[in-house]
């Protein structure tokens, strides 16, 4: 019977995503526990970061940032406008490597020439100091509450210090120069989500870096500032930092010294290596090596539990593959097998928020960098988004090891979401649910009687299969590349290309309608949305 269900199966999805019926096919399992969740995003889980980059800013040759950096993307493009809408909203990162190389104009001396980047390889990032024009600031604030994002800053976080010959830096922060801006962003009513502090100079650094000890000192003086400018006003922004790489000693020590102040504690993933790097598909369908990154996030979370500090974990800058990432990988089809396992993976260790590097900008853009079209992470980002919930379910797959499996509990609507990712070239998956829950039938009843009037159905066994209600539909968002290239910039769903229209208009995202008792048919090199919305798990409700 198992076989019948997959041959059926393959033959229904064919029609819709005209997938080779030659392919071999597989019994799996995903195994929920609904009983509690294990952890929590925040709601704008979803985040992107742009970035300073100027056009001369060149990795092995090639010079993929063209006008992307914060200083001069045309911030009239309706695409880009649109592709952050969508989201409603998108978080947004402002900051990367050169924002420890910014001075910002101040309100005093706006008539002063602003200073570009200028390309400089004897300089500690590789450009002379940069300067951020208040008009420009005021374009960029304007831009993002016109499309509803919400966004933080990152901050030059070594203004007055000295970067020694060894790659250290002695010296406090000096705040004059930001204290400015946030004092001009306050009076010009900017709401700002949160302001980071450094970027990648935590541990040993990119460049340089800063002691642990001083760069908690760094960050109370930031927290002081903040408190004071943003006295009587709400919300508050958050202070967020280090954005650096996980050192576990580093990152313990500083949560210790400001257990007060700091409200997030970002860092950055680039787990894939170079962007150079030949092996990079294969590293991404490689189970073991995605499974690598495990370590880090579950460090990072028993680093906070056994802290006295509260603040949030972020991952507020991730790219996969570093020095702009790789054409035709990165910014491919393939690459939503790397970046959805992240979100999946980030969220089952309780990471508030996840942060793509980047919008647009370097071959790791969620758009393309001089047509601003999604790339294929675009609508892997939307999806999530738009599906996964906040909660999120114990969830394990019982079968072949080439699939990834992740649950939530829905986000707009009741039931459940499924990620299911086939990382397998020939074989379809024939996918079964079972899950180990307390249902409820909630009524609106005093407190008083709930014990003895509220009904229960109780599951026998982690593996006793989902009883169907009256409600016999699913919906599914089959997620594949065009022509079956891994390589494709093209992302098809449900066999259907997805393009801006002619009005610049980014597609709506419209799923299959499934009949309950058919299995879960998830092909090869393929991705699967699964809302489940007929059934509430009491972890979904507590």
């Amino acid at each position: 019977m198992g076989s019948l269900l997959v041959d059926m199966g393959v033959c229904f999805l064919a029609f819709f995503l005209f997938i080779c019926v030659d392919s071999k096919g597989e019994n799996g399992r995903v195994v929920i526990d609904g009983k509690s969740r294990i952890a929590e995003t925040d709601n704008d889980f979803v985040c992107a970061t742009m970035d300073w980059w100027p056009p001369e800013k060149c990795d092995y040759g090639t010079c993929s940032w063209d006008h992307a950096s914060l200083l001069n993307v045309d911030l009239h493009n309706k695409i880009l406008k649109n592709a952050i809408k969508a989201f409603s909203p998108l978080k947004i990162r402002l900051g990367g490597t050169l924002q420890d190389d910014v001075i910002y104009q101040t309100k005093n001396h706006h008539h002063e020439p602003c200073k570009p980047f200028v390309k400089n390889t004897t300089a500690l990032f590789g450009f002379t100091q940069g300067c951020l024009p208040l008009s420009r600031w005021d374009e960029l604030n304007r831009f993002l509450q016109d499309t509803g994002a919400v966004y933080t800053f990152g901050l030059n976080a070594l203004t007055g210090k000295t970067v020694l010959t060894n790659g250290s830096t002695i010296g406090a922060w000096d705040p004059t120069n930001a204290e400015a801006l946030i004092r001009y962003t306050v009076q010009k009513n900017y709401t700002i989500n949160g302001w980071e502090l450094g970027n990648e100079l935590s541990g040993n650094g990119i460049g340089t870096s800063i002691s642990s000890s001083q760069y908690a000192n760094d960050t109370i003086t930031l927290s002081n500032i903040v408190n004071r400018i943003y006295k009587g006003i709400k919300p508050k922004p958050l202070i967020i930092a280090p954005g650096g790489f996980y050192d576990p000693k580093w990152f313990k020590e500083f949560l210790a010294d400001t257990s007060k102040t700091l409200n997030v504690i970002s860092h950055h993933i680039y787990n894939l290596g170079p962007g150079v790097d030949k092996n990079l598909t294969a590293k991404i369908l490689d189970p073991s090596y995605l499974d690598n990154a495990h370590d880090t996030f579950k460090q990072l979370e028993s680093t906070l539990n056994t802290s006295k500090s509260s603040a949030a974990a972020w991952v507020s800058e991730a790219g996969g593959a570093y020095n702009s990432g790789q054409d035709l990988v990165t910014n491919a089809f393939v690459f939503s097998f790397w970046y959805l396992d992240q979100l999946g993976m980030s969220s089952v260790y309780d990471t508030k928020t996840y942060c793509r590097q980047s919008l647009i900008g370097g071959n790791y853009g969620l758009l393309n960098t001089t047509t601003f079209e999604p790339n294929p992470d675009y609508y892997s980002a939307l999806l999530w988004h738009r599906l996964m919930g906040r909660k999120v379910l114990s969830t394990r797959f019982v079968g072949t090891k080439k699939i990834r499996a992740y649950s939530h509990c829905a986000k707009e609507s009741k039931g459940i979401l499924i990620l299911l990712m086939n990382l397998d070239n020939s074989t379809i998956v024939d996918v079964k649910l079972s899950v180990n829950s307390t249902w409820r039938l909630h009524k609106h009843r005093s407190h008083a009687h709930h014990d003895h009037k509220m009904k229960h159905t109780r599951l026998k066994s982690a593996h006793t299969k989902i009883r169907k209600t009256r409600i016999r539909t699913r919906e599914e968002y089959h997620l594949t590349p065009k022509d079956g290239n891994l390589h494709s910039k093209v992302m098809m769903l449900n066999g259907k290309e997805l393009r801006v229209n002619s009005s610049d208009e980014i597609p709506s995202l419209k799923p299959l309608f499934m009949n309950y008792s058919e299995p879960i048919i998830v092909a090869p090199y393929s991705i699967v949305f699964v809302h489940l919305p007929h059934f509430t798990l009491y972890a979904c409700n507590s």
